[in-house]
């Protein structure tokens, strides 16, 4: 039986972490993989951009400057973004014990340290997002 899977351009993923490089290294990668991105550097924005355009995964580092990944993690289920899967990526070391905290979250589905391996973060979000990699 063949699953129905979706088309990766017609879903948006919103890309948040406070280092360029690292931000474009994102994208770069989403977009390869044939998805729509949007990009913010901090917390409050990633939220209005959250609100404003319902994307269908949010990729969210979780130190950020003022507003942190876990106050928007929390910010996130208070409101009709609470249904936005969303990918933890951070560079901080993080014991088993935080992990598993953290993808207790309801809408946590996957938690990628940095450096991010290209191959492991596509394949999560095509896992999600239920689509098909681009040949």
């Amino acid at each position: 039986m063949q699953e129905n899977l979706s088309r990766p351009q017609d879903k948006l993923v919103l890309i948040v972490d406070d280092d360029d490089s690292i931000r474009e290294l994102i994208d770069f990668i989403v977009k390869k993989e044939g998805f729509r991105t949007e990009k913010v550097s901090d917390g409050k924005t990633a939220l209005e951009k959250a609100k404003n355009l319902n994307p269908d995964l949010i990729l969210l580092d979780l130190m950020l400057p003022g507003y942190g990944g876990f106050e928007i993690l929390r910010e996130l289920q208070a409101y009709e973004t609470a249904s936005i899967p969303i990918v933890i990526i951070t560079g901080r070391y993080a014991d088993r014990t935080t992990v598993e905290l953290i993808k207790q979250e309801p809408n946590v589905k996957e938690f990628v340290e940095k450096p991010i391996k290209v191959n492991l973060l596509s394949a999560t979000i095509h896992k999600i997002l239920k689509t098909r990699p681009i040949k």
